[in-house]
């Protein structure tokens, strides 16, 4: 009898982690962009490698990109990004970590577009500040896509504007995310 009780633990303690396991969905490829508007020069940049995981039990949520992966059009504009403004050798990454306040409306099995609050710590150039702001995930097919945009402010995360420059570049920048989730079992 022991023996059939240790067997139904087990496989009971299986099952459950299989399900928790089926809650985690992932990305490695997802998009982040920014974009600045100032009157001499619009900045845009793209890097197509952020990595993202969503703990849909919960509603943790964790981003993270390489400063270095972002591209823009003009290589001298990428240069000064990595080397005078985010000094991407000694802050590599801009990190998110935080939670979708409303997971209990989002259902990610079942078609629809979902309106989501996150909150969390956005860090970048290794300055932390907690941040609020919307996001829309849209589930189809077993597919699901999630997008937000929200701006920042230079001066938040420590990033200075050299005054010989400083008509060139928005203080303000407007950053745009988007993940396609795969379960977590599935990759």
């Amino acid at each position: 009898m022991m023996i059939i009780k240790k067997l139904f633990f087990l496989l009971l303690i299986l099952v459950s982690g299989n399900q928790l396991i089926a809650q985690k969905y992932f990305t490695k490829t997802g998009e982040v962009s920014f974009f600045s508007h100032a009157p001499m020069e619009d900045i845009k940049a793209v890097s197509n490698t952020g990595s993202s995981v969503l703990d849909a039990s919960n509603g943790k949520l964790q981003w993270a990109v390489l400063i270095k992966s972002f591209a823009f059009t003009k290589a001298l504009m990428q240069e000064h990004f990595n080397e005078n403004y985010m000094e991407s050798t000694q802050f590599p990454k801009a990190k998110f970590t935080g939670t979708i306040d409303n997971m209990t409306a989002i259902d990610l099995k079942k078609d629809g577009e979902y309106n989501a609050q996150v909150s969390g710590i956005l860090e970048i150039h290794g300055k932390e500040k907690k941040i609020t702001t919307n996001a829309k995930f849209l589930v189809a097919k077993g597919k699901i896509i999630a997008t937000s945009i929200f701006k920042v402010y230079l001066a938040d995360y420590g990033i200075e504007i050299p005054s010989v420059v400083k008509d060139k570049i928005a203080k303000e920048v407007e950053i745009s995310i988007k993940s396609n989730y795969e379960l977590l079992d599935k990759m």
